[in-house]
């Protein structure tokens, strides 16, 4: 996935950064000592040469391999092989994008990225026969192969190489489409990423940037969310031609991608990808949109009537309850919260997250051209992964540090599969992130001091779960609409305003009055332009979680040695082999319904305290 990155420019702390203590930077000379470092340098060098060698050593010679008599050892050599160098440039791809996350306004780590993107993309495009070639062989062949204990660890790649086989094209086009990778959908994501960093919004007297803006919308004084809300949409609809050239152009690019591979649907290229049946999708969407009135729509409504009104405002949607006192959260107490709440579950996992503290694997500051949200980027096995966030103390910000950490414990367990087998689907990437945030809310939650704290953090929570499933379901539907009615021809902006406001009011409900300005508030959303239809993994994600987590209250000794060796599997087992040895189905329709029923019973019991 491309990067959504930023790293720090240099400027004085605010009062408020400063009350949080000493937000972390990380420190990426684990990677390489620095973008002009000679070891940095001599690895481009070796990729380049490593990547050539291997396309003379094996180009056209795989069938040869698999003739002789010890086909599978020599197939596992050459598998080592290609992993070995895939680790290489997956170092130098993480480096640099690490580094262009810093500050992607800044014109040296910009070049930087661009140039080391350039090379990689020269150097990989000589192995670009080999899974083509792989996807060749004859099948029996392969599958003698595979009896060999050497050849046979590779098998879960193997399997997921050949399932890419029917979309595969000519050798000479998948080369096209690769190098033209820079300069088509690589420069045009670049452009959206250093057009966001770069955006300024005027609130009470301040200029900030997108993320220090968002997090107005969450200040407990209403006439601060609106300005900041306000600030936005202004800003949004100046930049909304340039927003809408990007989205038109990526979609158009998908929709060639997709007509000459052969993808039937629109999103079947994401769920093979994720290695999820469309059928399953579909059945999670279906059960979500059938809850909206159920879920998003019943708390708005409840929230409203909170606040005095008969709806809401849309700055008003993520605003803390009234009368609850706020205080920011200072970055020592959300560390160790957050491990408290992980060592309580499992000691191991508490061992593995506190790494990230202690070795300076975390950025958490705000900055200016630092990259907007959070990520855990996993880089490659031979290293460890690296935390960014955008800290300011809210307690939704203690869930985010919950959740990336979640991602980094699974990374860290999952990386002896190797560089080929230690990435999760996406579907169940999410899965350790989610059930860090549920691990951490029951234990804020078992710590209330009284009612009045219990509903807050349970209104919180419940917001939290509406935005990862149904607002993640529309943002999906929103983007199907997008992608489908761009095959008739280009969107004009208010067509795509139009679409978002027609899809938000059926997901959130009449107890939200959408009113102008938020129309265009679709630009800012990163995945739709990164990662087309990603969005439904943190539904699958929170559904699959609200499911375990179930289990998990009800489960006798050994759960979290379970869990961990779930998460330890990596990308070598299917979601149904995961999740089998907790009596779990993704593709029972009532699976979802569990997930979803846990939401349910969290808002009757904010209706019943009303009582």
């Amino acid at each position: 996935m491309p990067f959504r990155f930023a790293v720090p420019a240099l400027h004085s702390p605010d009062a408020a950064a400063m009350s949080l203590g000493n937000l972390p930077q990380w420190d990426l000379t684990d990677l390489y000592p620095g973008m002009e470092s000679p070891e940095l340098k001599a690895d481009l060098d070796i990729c380049g040469a490593e990547c050539t060698e291997f396309e003379e050593a094996y180009k056209g010679k795989l069938a040869g391999v698999l003739d002789g008599a010890d086909a599978g050892e020599q197939m596992a050599l050459i598998v080592e092989r290609y992993e070995k160098i895939e680790d290489r440039l997956g170092r130098l791809y993480s480096y640099a994008g690490l580094v262009y996350s810093g500050d992607t306004t800044d014109p040296v780590r910009t070049k930087f990225y661009g140039d080391v993107q350039e090379k990689l993309t020269d150097a990989s495009t000589h192995l670009l026969f080999f899974t083509l070639e792989l996807n060749r062989l004859d099948d029996a062949k392969m599958e003698a192969a595979l009896s060999s204990p050497a050849f046979a660890r590779y098998r879960p790649w193997i399997e997921d190489v050949r399932a890419e086989k029917p979309y595969q094209l000519e050798d000479r086009i998948e080369q096209l489409f690769h190098e033209k990778g820079v300069t088509s959908r690589g420069s045009w994501n670049r452009l959206f990423d250093e057009t966001i960093a770069g955006l300024r919004f005027e609130v009470d007297g301040q200029s900030l940037p997108l993320e220090q803006t968002l997090n107005y919308l969450a200040e407990p004084d209403e006439e601060k969310r609106r300005l900041a809300a306000e600030a936005l949409a202004k800003v949004f609809n100046q930049n909304l031609r340039l927003f809408t050239l990007i989205t038109n152009t990526l979609a158009k690019d998908k929709e060639i991608s997709d007509r000459w591979r052969g993808f039937e649907d629109i999103a079947d290229s994401r769920h093979l990808a994720n290695r999820v049946e469309r059928e399953v999708v579909d059945a999670l969407v279906s059960s979500v949109h059938d809850a909206y009135p159920r879920l998003a729509h019943r708390y708005y409504k409840l929230k409203a009537k909170w606040f005095g009104k008969d709806r809401l405002d849309f700055w008003d949607r993520n605003a803390p309850l009234p009368k609850v006192e706020t205080r920011p959260i200072g970055w020592e107490e959300a560390r160790d919260t957050v491990l408290g709440a992980y060592s309580s579950f499992s000691p191991r996992m508490a061992d593995i997250a506190r790494t990230f503290f202690d070795s300076s694997w975390i950025d958490a500051g705000v900055r200016p051209g630092k990259a907007t949200g959070a990520f855990a980027h996993p880089t490659v096995p031979s290293a460890h992964p690296y935390v960014l966030l955008n800290y300011m103390g809210k307690p939704r910000d203690v869930m985010t540090l919950a959740h990336e950490l979640g991602h980094g414990v699974h990374q860290v367990l999952a990386a002896p599969n190797g560089a080929l087998m230690a990435p999760t689907p996406l579907t169940l990437a999410e899965t350790a992130s989610v059930f860090g945030e549920m691990l951490t809310f029951q234990r804020l939650l078992a710590a209330a001091p009284d009612p009045k704290a219990r509903k807050a953090m349970l209104a919180s929570k419940v917001e939290d779960m509406i935005n990862t499933v149904v607002r993640q379901i529309a943002f999906y539907t929103f983007e199907r609409r997008i992608h489908t009615e761009r095959k008739s021809g280009e969107l004009t902006a208010e067509h795509i305003c139009r679409i978002w406001m027609e899809v938000q009011g059926e997901s959130l409900g009449d107890g939200i009055l959408l009113g102008p300005g938020y129309e265009s508030y679709w630009v800012y959303i990163g995945h739709f332009i990164h990662s087309p239809f990603y969005v439904y993994a943190y539904a699958f994600g929170d559904c699959l979680v609200n499911s375990l987590y179930a289990v998990y209250e009800n489960a006798a000794e050994g759960f979290a040695e379970r869990y961990l060796a779930m998460l330890a599997a990596g990308g070598t087992k299917h979601h149904s082999e995961l999740l089998k040895p907790f009596g779990l189905d993704a593709r029972d329709p009532a699976f979802w319904q569990t997930g979803l029923n846990l939401i349910e019973r969290m808002i009757a019991e904010l209706e019943a305290l009303e009582e």
